[in-house]
């Protein structure tokens, strides 16, 4: 029998929360949860397919046993500021939550069109991606019940503290609408151009811990998967008009190793500048006035926290990888932590994570 490659195992599912999705990879096949484990999976309106609560393994060891070491701080590059976790979350955890949210997760292989020059271009991302959450301006409100008359906000995102202990019990997302902050009045049907998610509870609890590490507070959960190594993203930085200045964003690597690699942005008032800083010299050596880019090999459980002036003044990518065997081809999930402030960032994400076609 022919050894079937991982994109093979991904095909369209419909809308229906009733489908059963065909497994990625008959590697992602786990035991039997323990009868611990039998909470009923996240279902909301907006999800495409029922998101299973983390097994019990999984959430103990993220509870206490994260940060897996402390980080390190890299700052000695100019408008520099990273926390270096190596690791956050011990190997086996992390591939484990990897198998878990390849399998689990809803993702979509978004196109779009856009204008270069006047002409229509269609883009295919070159990755797998899903996202969940809402800027500030709204909230997810549990809905009223017999047993409790009182609408109230869901505790999503709660602000950091110093502990870590197991989760709370929190309303059922399935019970949960989106309102409007502070008025708890139901949004405007024009406010957004695409239906925000909450965040499931198997990332909500994630993301808890984290911010518990970094001392930030994070309203959005962005995925990427890339599933073999011609999957990238190009050069970029996370806009400060819709997070706000000097954000801080956290980028948890899970499955594969990849290459994490930055460069710093050219000064905006000298054009022919930007050649010369985006040209290294041979080994990698950064050439004449230019800021020597950095390489981080990013494995399984590894986090950087990018703070301070970093969006705005450095660039980064995970480019592709090439290979017949090992990483090159093995797959890696990607979740960053951010804040956005505004609903323009709320339809961005949706737009190039989500879009309009079906889940995987």
């Amino acid at each position: 029998m022919s050894k079937r490659t991982l994109d093979a195992f991904f095909k369209p599912v419909t809308t229906s929360t009733s489908t059963k999705r065909t497994k990625p990879n008959s590697d992602d096949t786990l035991p039997p949860p323990p009868a611990e484990d039998t909470c009923p999976p996240d279902t909301h309106p907006s999800y495409p397919i029922p998101i299973p609560q983390l097994p019990s393994h999984i959430s103990i060891s993220l509870t206490h046993g994260t940060p897996a070491k402390q980080p390190r701080t890299i700052n000695n590059q100019p408008d520099l500021d990273l926390l270096y976790f190596n690791p956050y979350i011990t190997r086996t955890t992390a591939n484990e939550l990897f198998k878990f949210l390849r399998r689990e997760l809803p993702f979509y292989r978004v196109q779009y069109t856009i204008k270069r020059g006047g002409i229509e271009t269609e883009i295919n991302t070159p990755r797998y991606t899903t996202v969940f959450g809402v800027d500030e301006t709204s909230q997810f409100i549990s809905i009223p019940t017999n047993n409790s008359p009182d609408a109230h906000p869901a505790n999503t995102n709660p602000q950091p503290t110093l502990t870590t202990s197991q989760p709370q019990p929190q309303p059922p997302l399935s019970t949960q609408t989106l309102v409007d902050k502070p008025s708890n009045q139901p949004i405007r049907a024009t406010k957004y151009q695409y239906t925000p998610r909450p965040i499931p509870t198997c990332l909500t609890h994630l993301k808890n811990q984290i911010e518990s590490a970094t001392g930030a507070h994070y309203n959005f959960c962005l995925v990427n998967y890339y599933s073999t190594g011609n999957d990238s993203i190009t050069f970029h930085s996370d806009d400060e008009r819709f997070l706000g200045a000097n954000p801080d964003i956290a980028s948890l690597s899970l499955g594969g190793e990849r290459e994490f690699v930055m460069k710093h942005k050219p000064a905006p008032t000298d054009a022919a500048a930007a050649t010369t800083q985006a040209t290294q010299g041979p080994c990698g050596a950064a050439t004449q006035n230019s800021t020597a880019s950095l390489k981080m090999p990013l494995s399984s459980g590894d986090m950087i926290v990018m703070r301070g002036s970093t969006q705005s003044h450095w660039l980064h990518s995970i480019p592709k990888r090439k290979g017949r065997g090992g990483d090159a081809v093995r797959g890696r999930i990607n979740i960053t932590f951010r804040r956005a402030r505004v609903p323009a960032w709320t339809n961005n994400y949706y737009k190039y994570n989500v879009g309009g076609g079906g889940c995987f």
